[in-house]
């Protein structure tokens, strides 16, 4: 299997070679395939396409192509076509914002949420808030697992309940148990599955596990195209959703005169404005990409890698026999993907400022991704922040609030980590590579001017 991957590097992603660039930020971004990009510019240099909103022959041709993708993107995920329909977004971010804005939440509904979860998950509480609904988050235990669900996710009676969770932590890289959906549901709970960090490396069957909701971003599972991203969802479960509002392309009649209107009838109803037309022309290409190397192929490769990374960190020590290198989360492969975070120690035991190690590593052109992932409930965990705690130091330096005065407040608690993922391109030179330069931190200790904590970075789905 390894020659061909080679081979498959040298063939689609021989760029990382020729720039001398190791890449681990799949969990970010996945690489695309230069097939893919051959491909869907050769279609665009040959095809006319127009809006599809209407019958012309340009419009008709890019409908085709969004029924396809529909009908592709089922079949990727083991999806029955009359249990599941997909409706695109710009990302998995906008999945769920339509989630959030349109989930039926009243006094007496409950949203739980795990601990570990996007920000873009995390924000449907506010919408969750203003309905009334309760909001409950599920803590996690010293390996960055989620604990304790059974206790939680308690039956609620007749009103509308959700339980939202990641298939893999973005974060640690955790696994979190599919099996946690027919369990939800069995009590009287919709289930969202954030599958945007999973998808990508490891297979998802909805023939197998039923989530209510999966949201996924496509640029992250093959590159290419940004801008597009699904909700896939059950039939009967989108029929509970109420859009606080219309707009171009999910209307079949509106009055200005007599202040109604009336929605489609189809997913439609739900695909604000004009689809990216454009660039969902380019999804079956990139479905068949990953079916043509394989998903368990995939999973195999990136798990392999991973663990030699796991194991390649953990022997890293200064000459004093203090270690160079602190993992969050589990450190074996059991129930864990391809996603590693970690600080590192100085000669002294304390954390080195992960923008030092970013810069080090950019000079040597070895893309990571630092801050805190956009996953602050896992971060509170790693970091051992205490509740009382941090609220404390928020409300004191929230007036001016930055990182370098929270972390004071905080005893010098880290605010941020780096983080290394493998994905379908990644070798063991990468690995390697990656390794030597993190040994150059040996014997380090932290000046005063570098202890200083710089601003996390954005993210996005």
């Amino acid at each position: 299997m390894e020659n061909t991957i080679s081979e498959l590097r040298d063939r689609e992603f021989s760029r990382l070679d020729a720039n001398r660039i190791v890449y681990l930020d799949y969990t970010g971004s996945g690489l695309y395939p230069q097939s893919l990009l051959n491909a869907h510019a050769n279609y665009l240099s040959n095809e006319v396409l127009g809006n599809p909103h209407s019958l012309n022959e340009a419009s008709s041709v890019s409908t085709e192509n969004a029924s396809m993708a529909r009908r592709r993107i089922l079949q990727f995920f083991e999806a029955d076509p009359s249990e599941y329909c997909v409706i695109f977004t710009p990302n998995s971010t906008g999945a769920l914002r339509l989630i959030g804005e349109s989930y039926p939440f009243q006094a007496g509904s409950h949203l739980v949420l795990t601990a570990d979860n996007h920000n873009s998950v995390n924000g449907i509480r506010e919408f969750a808030k203003r309905k009334g609904a309760d909001i409950r988050y599920i803590p996690l235990n010293a390996e960055l697992r989620v604990e304790n669900v059974d206790q939680v996710l308690l039956r609620h009676g007749d009103k509308p309940n959700l339980f939202a969770f990641p298939a893999q932590s973005n974060f640690s890289g955790v696994k979190h148990p599919l099996s946690w959906i027919a369990q939800a549901q069995s009590k009287g709970y919709d289930v969202l599955l954030d599958a945007a960090a999973f998808v990508a490396t490891n297979k998802l069957s909805l023939k197998d596990y039923k989530p209510d909701f999966v949201c996924v971003s496509f640029y992250k599972m093959f590159g290419y195209p940004t801008g597009v991203g699904a909700l896939i969802a059950r039939n009967l479960t989108v029929r509970k959703l109420r859009r606080p509002w219309f707009s171009g392309g999910t209307v079949r009649f509106v009055s200005t005169q007599n202040d109604v209107h009336l929605l489609t009838s189809t997913v439609e109803a739900f695909e604000d404005g004009t689809l990216n037309f454009l660039d969902i022309a380019a999804i079956p290409n990139g479905l068949d990409f990953l079916n043509q190397v394989g998903m368990e192929r995939i999973t195999h490769h990136v798990s392999r890698l991973t663990e030699l990374l796991l194991n390649s960190l953990r022997l890293l020590h200064h000459n004093n026999g203090n270690p160079l290198v602190t993992i969050y989360g589990p450190q074996t492969m059991q129930n864990r993907g391809a996603t590693v975070a970690f600080n590192l120690l100085d000669i002294n035991g304390h954390e080195v400022d992960y923008k030092v190690v970013e810069h080090r590593l950019h000079d040597r052109n070895i893309s990571i991704r630092t801050g805190c992932f956009c996953n602050p409930g896992v971060a509170e965990f790693a970091f051992g922040y205490i509740a009382n705690k941090a609220r404390d130091c928020f409300d004191l330096v929230s007036k001016e609030f930055s990182l370098e005065k929270f972390s004071e407040c905080m005893d010098g608690k880290p605010v941020g980590a780096l983080r290394a993922s493998m994905g379908i391109a990644t070798n063991l030179e990468d690995i390697h590579r990656l390794i030597d330069a993190l040994q150059t931190f040996q014997e380090f200790e932290s000046p005063a001017s570098e202890k200083s904590i710089s601003p996390t970075t954005t993210c996005g789905r």
